[in-house]
């Protein structure tokens, strides 16, 4: 498929998914429009903003050749050690052999997945994803990250309620939430949903 072809059909693509909203509508680490083309692929970029392996994501790139069709991704995701992965909701209905595709991604010297249902609902971490990006518009002053990481480094971990103390300059709900997802402390997704008990530990960078 020609070049000019795959940008009519990543045009039409966006064109569509641009109409639509889906939330929270908040991200962290998206490089460019948000185009999400269901909530199942909204709630996928949901947890690449708070997956610490994932440097940055995009939405809807590029499209490539696989099976005779163009095939747009949900995503290109960029990890830190420099990898890339074109990355499909599991709710995507794809035109061609999901091993084509696979081998397609290959040849740009990238892999390919196509998520299972399980990977985005399963557990906690999506609704604790989804509960700290409606804050993902905050940046916690700098008074109160002092205050915060001077504490952590004091006693290790503290409980999320006694962190919120260490906030003055901003509310503390959107303020932890912000260091959260900006990496400056972490919290564990997955076994719970976040409350009061919730231990919170700095991140050493």
């Amino acid at each position: 498929m020609g070049i000019a072809k795959q940008a009519a059909t990543l045009r039409a693509a966006r064109n569509s998914a641009s109409i639509r909203t889906y939330h929270p509508a908040g991200t962290v680490k998206c490089d460019g429009v948000r185009l999400f083309r269901s909530q199942t692929a909204r709630d996928v970029g949901c947890l690449l903003d708070v997956n610490p392996s994932v440097a940055s994501w995009r939405c809807m790139p590029m499209p490539f050749g696989a099976g005779g069709i163009a095939h747009i991704p949900d995503f290109q995701v960029f990890d830190k050690d420099g990898g890339i992965l074109y990355l499909d909701a599991p709710d995507r209905i794809v035109s061609a052999d999901v091993t084509v595709i696979a081998s397609e991604a290959l040849r740009l010297n990238a892999r390919y997945r196509l998520l299972r249902r399980g990977e985005v609902y399963d557990g906690f971490r999506l609704r604790n994803a989804r509960d700290l990006l409606r804050y993902a518009g905050t940046v916690t002053p700098l008074g109160d990250r002092l205050r915060l990481l001077a504490a952590l480094d004091e006693y290790g971990s503290l409980p999320l309620a006694e962190c919120l103390k260490a906030f003055q300059e901003t509310r503390p709900v959107p303020g932890i939430a912000s260091l959260i997802l900006h990496g400056y402390v972490e919290v564990n997704l997955d076994d719970a949903p976040l409350g009061p008990e919730t231990a919170v530990r700095r991140i050493s960078r």
